[in-house]
């Protein structure tokens, strides 16, 4: 894509801000860690890998800003601050990861001077900006083996450039079919309520020249009845040990319509996307956001005062609905509990 997500020019973080899109191309301006934090929890910036990306900056914007105090305070400050940037949102697994990965360089030089710390922090975030890329580029390369010439893929949501800092997961499998020649033609969940199909994967893919077709989220029932639907390729915020995996609402929707009409499922994310720590999907937090989203549309009411609304942003989609977990380290098939431990121990 033609628009980078985010980029930091030495002294700001610059993010391409995804609440604007389509209509219109503007970029949001992160100088504080707390300009990171509005931008992560109000999606200025979204998507696992983006998020990840976005934190290890506003990790280092706030070692950054606490550089001149003395070190006790400078290291109780800096907790603080990455406290309060991995509450932004609490259901995609890369924000902490990153968080940690940052506080664990810190820890690593607990002897070094401030300057020294500060300095390291800002490599770190480039090095994950760095390693985004490659791994998106070699999930690309095993997710198009399943990719048949000829294919009709549905996704959901947005997985592409726009949800990492290099080409995307899910996305970025399609976008290596479409450009091997296979011939693949692409249905766009529009994905209510922030539309991030409508908005940005149908974005992404005219801007790319892969023939795509944008339907109402409850069409896909349709599709795959009718049999157009020859593969589905979804993305992953948090998955645990056994393979259950959270993913924008809806995304357990079509697991279950895919499982019914025989429909091959599979989980797009880096191997950064797992954790170990959580057991299985009932232990993972599901974020619910506004009312606002649900009630409204680009600023207009669409649905009665005083009505109440349930929004959960994510929903949990289990192991045994899915076909496989594609990785930059490969593809993850069932068993998942003993696979992706084994894929991780190894790694």
């Amino acid at each position: 894509m033609k628009y980078e997500t985010l980029a930091f020019d030495g002294e700001v973080l610059r993010l391409l801000d995804q609440r604007k899109l389509p209509g219109t191309i503007e970029f949001f301006t992160a100088k504080t860690y707390k300009d990171v934090e509005y931008a992560i929890a109000e999606m200025v910036v979204r998507g696992a890998p983006a998020i990840g990306a976005a934190a290890a900056f506003g990790v280092y914007l706030a070692a950054a800003e606490y550089a001149d105090l003395a070190k006790g305070e400078f290291h109780a400050k800096l907790a603080a601050a990455c406290q309060e940037l991995a509450g932004a949102r609490p259901t995609a697994v890369n924000l902490t990861w990153a968080i940690e990965r940052m506080l664990s360089k810190v820890t690593a030089m607990e002897g070094e001077p401030v300057s020294s710390i500060v300095e390291s922090l800002l490599e770190e975030a480039k090095t994950i900006v760095r390693e985004d890329v490659e791994i998106n580029k070699a999930i690309a390369r095993h997710g198009n083996e399943i990719v048949a010439p000829g294919a009709t893929i549905l996704t959901h949501c947005n997985t592409g450039s726009l949800a990492t800092a290099g080409g995307g997961t899910a996305l970025g499998i399609i976008m290596a079919a479409h450009n091997s020649g296979k011939n693949i033609e692409v249905y766009v969940d529009e994905t209510r309520p922030l539309l991030q199909g409508a908005r940005l994967t149908a974005f992404e893919l005219m801007q790319a020249g892969v023939p795509a077709t944008l339907i109402v989220d409850s069409v896909a029932a349709t599709l795959m009845r009718e049999d157009k639907i020859d593969l589905v390729l979804v993305g992953a915020d948090r998955i645990a040990a056994n393979g259950d995996t959270a993913n924008k609402i809806g995304t357990y929707m079509l697991s279950e319509l895919a499982g019914r009409f025989g429909v091959p499922f599979y989980v797009v994310a880096p191997t950064s996307s797992i954790d170990l720590s959580v057991p299985d999907g009932s232990h993972i937090v599901i974020e619910e956001r506004s009312a606002r989203e649900v009630t409204h549309i680009g600023g207009l009411r669409i649905a009665p005062e005083g009505i109440k609304v349930y929004n959960p942003a994510f929903d949990i989609t289990p192991h045994g609905n899915i076909n496989g977990i594609v990785t930059e380290k490969g593809i993850i098939r069932p068993h998942y509990a003993r696979n992706v431990s084994e894929l991780l121990g190894a790694e």
